[in-house]
């Protein structure tokens, strides 16, 4: 049986614009830049993998890992979990930093949930821990 998600990807071409974004305006743990191909930040018990698709889409043969080329254009989507606490001084932190909350929702069991977008215009979620509750 499945019990969680271990880590998740996002791409943007531009990795140092990524890296600002999430390591400073989300105040993720940096765990290892990979040059321009990967960014990997520690995100609670799983890892958010940040990779530039037009070096993840190559193959390296001196690459002891060899690790299938992918890849991926277009906006992906992450929704990260926040304590209830925590949802409305986040949004003011993106407000701060001059990142747009482009959407409030409060799903049909109470739970709110913001989106707001990363440089690459990847659609980003935050909202509480019991949002699949029924």
């Amino acid at each position: 049986m499945i019990e969680g998600v271990l880590e998740t990807a996002l791409y943007a071409d531009d990795l140092d614009k990524a890296e600002v974004f999430y390591g400073q305006t989300l105040g993720l743990e940096l765990i290892r830049r990979g040059g321009n191909r990967h960014l990997f930040y520690r995100c609670g018990a799983g890892v958010l993998l940040i990779f530039n698709p037009d070096e993840t889409q190559k193959t390296d043969e001196n690459d002891p890992l060899q690790v299938p080329p992918h890849g991926a254009r277009g906006a992906g989507h992450v929704c990260f979990i926040v304590t209830a606490d925590d949802l409305e001084a986040f949004a003011e932190k993106l407000s701060a930093a001059g990142v747009e909350i482009e959407h409030r929702l409060t799903w049909p069991n109470g739970t709110p949930s913001i989106y707001f977008r990363d440089p690459a215009g990847n659609s980003l979620e935050i909202t509480r821990r019991n949002l699949w509750n029924s």
